[in-house]
């Protein structure tokens, strides 16, 4: 089994680990390695592209052709009446 040294860690990290450790009845060590564990065997979510939250966010909305991309494409300013 590996071993790892953390350095530096602030005292109330260590204070709450240990309260956790605690709450489940096992050491501080163990309550890291179940975190550890946790973090690690978590897929990550890839984060969806704009068009695709905008898309997700109006859906059923009754919009039924695609968006049409506008990347790189020149983009006027507004012009408010004065």
């Amino acid at each position: 089994m590996a071993q790892l040294i953390v350095r530096d860690l602030d005292n109330d990290i260590k204070a709450a680990l240990q309260q956790r450790a605690r709450q489940h009845g096992w050491s501080m060590e163990e309550e890291v390695r179940q975190i550890l564990r946790r973090s690690v065997d978590q897929t990550p979510a890839v984060p969806a592209h704009l068009g695709s939250r905008m898309a997700a966010r109006f859906e059923g909305v009754g919009l039924d052709a695609p968006i049409p991309e506008c990347s790189g494409q020149d983009i006027e300013p507004l012009q408010l009446p004065s």
